[in-house]
């Protein structure tokens, strides 16, 4: 379907006829050539196809990939031009809503108002308009606020394989984000599983954070220029309610990593000869004009959570590697910790945040973090002396730091507010400062007589020893 003001008070001038179709591939035979990202359209029936030019052949043909399915198309089709790249028409009555990525509502509720259009690939803010991330965004887990805490209209990555808990964990954080911080939340679902974008919109509908929400679905089944493209129209929804409505916005992707694979769909159909391990020879460019766009302004501040798949857990693919280098903190979830039954997963070891600098956090809470993650390395070194001889030939030292870091290791979990339905235990939000003092006393000894279930799943520590 086309976008209404696409075309807007524009003739439809033809600019050319389709001469080959190769999958979503299509090659145009034109008069002139369009510039690179034109919205072009062609009409089959009583069905409108939506085109993206990608490429120039030479002076009369291009390469376009199709934003639909693309049965239905054949040689000869007439090819339209809609005088612009892609558009979607942005209003404040886009929160509570489920859009696809032309901004049409897949809610079966009515359409966006259409007073405004922007385009997908706007440039990013300029320097002298930025505003530095310097602040950390509290959100309430006790984990994350304590040794890896997220940077305010900074971008964190969520890394971990299939099945660790990547998206409730973005969940958690999108409740966070409205009940602490009265501020809203862009879900973009790039290749996401019909199944699993029902589930979560059920999800965020029960936890009541739904009317703070823009949820945007590029489906898996859909055309790898739909997955390609859906995390920048989501990211330009993310960009007006900054900059018109001075909303402190957490912009959610969930999976970067099929942002990814989508570009090397898109980037073999074309032609191009593939670089590293397979990957699309443009995949830091393509990653850099989604990452560079995601800034914080005077206007309103945009933070950014991405969850990224890691092929077989490895950490150093390439593809891992060029979003890494983007983020301002990094938290690494653990199939080892899931297996333990730990809630987050989260590996306090090889998880960080630019944060964790004594002037950014204060010598109080950088002091207790770095004593909790001493705790924890230490008992991670003996782990495997305790396996083959017992805990009982440690020393009184050693047993002492061992048996603090399972305490703390089982403090470190929580109950969630978006599983309450599934588990039956109230969700539970943590301030950092009760946080930071129950770590003190964990580690002052005042907790040692506590057992390890009385530490899990649980708030506070002051009413458990009470």
């Amino acid at each position: 379907m086309i976008i209404p003001g696409l075309v807007e008070s524009r003739s439809q001038v033809p600019i050319g006829v389709i001469t080959e179709v190769h999958g979503p591939v299509v090659v145009i035979a034109c008069e002139s050539l369009p510039p690179l990202h034109q919205a072009l359209y062609a009409h089959v029936d009583d069905e409108t196809y939506m085109i993206e030019v990608h490429m120039h052949i030479d002076k009369k043909h291009i390469r376009a990939i199709t934003l639909h399915r693309s049965a239905g198309l054949h040689r000869g089709i007439t090819v339209y031009d809609s005088g612009a790249p892609l558009h979607v028409p942005v209003s404040p009555e886009c929160l509570g809503r489920l859009l696809d990525i032309y901004g049409e509502p897949l809610d079966d509720g009515p359409a966006l108002p259409a007073k405004e259009f922007r385009n997908i690939h706007s440039p990013p803010l300029s320097l002298l308009e930025t505003v530095s991330a310097g602040e950390t965004l509290e959100t309430g887990i006790k984990v994350i606020d304590l040794l890896c805490p997220f940077v305010k209209g900074g971008k964190t990555g969520l890394f971990g394989g299939a099945g660790v808990g990547k998206t409730v964990l973005i969940m958690e954080f999108m409740h966070a984000v409205a009940t602490l911080h009265k501020g809203v939340s862009v879900f973009a679902g790039v290749g996401e599983r019909i199944r699993e974008g029902h589930e979560l919109w059920h999800s965020i509908r029960d936890a009541g954070v739904l009317d703070q929400t823009l949820m945007m679905f590029g489906q898996m089944d859909e055309s790898p220029g739909v997955r390609f493209r859906v995390g920048l129209s989501a990211l330009t929804y993310a960009e007006y309610l900054r900059d018109s409505m001075h909303k402190e916005v957490l912009f959610v992707m969930d999976n970067i990593f099929r942002f990814v694979q989508a570009g090397s769909e898109v980037s073999s159909l074309l032609g191009r000869m593939p670089a590293t391990v397979g990957y699309q020879p443009t995949l830091t460019t393509e990653v850099a004009e989604m990452e560079e766009r995601i800034l914080s302004s005077r206007e309103g501040a945009v933070t950014s959570v991405q969850a990224v798949y890691v092929p077989a857990d490895d950490m150093t693919d390439p593809a891992v590697s060029a979003i890494l280098s983007h983020l301002d903190a990094t938290v690494i979830l653990s199939r080892t910790q899931a297996g333990k039954g730990i809630y987050p997963a989260v590996d306090p070891l090889r998880s960080s945040s630019k944060m964790m600098d004594r002037r950014a956090l204060g010598p109080r809470h950088y002091d207790i973090a770095e004593g909790v993650r001493e705790h924890l390395a230490r008992y991670h070194e003996l782990e495997d002396i305790i396996t083959m001889l017992g805990i009982e030939e440690l020393s009184p030292g050693d047993r002492k730091i061992v048996m603090r870091a399972r305490k703390l290791q089982r403090y470190l979990t929580q109950p969630f507010w978006t599983t309450a339905s599934h588990t039956g235990i109230q969700g539970i939000s943590v301030p950092l400062e009760k946080t930071l003092a129950d770590c003190d006393r964990f580690l002052t000894g005042e907790y040692d007589e506590l057992t390890e279930e009385q530490c899990y799943m649980q708030g506070g520590m002051k009413e458990v020893k009470r």
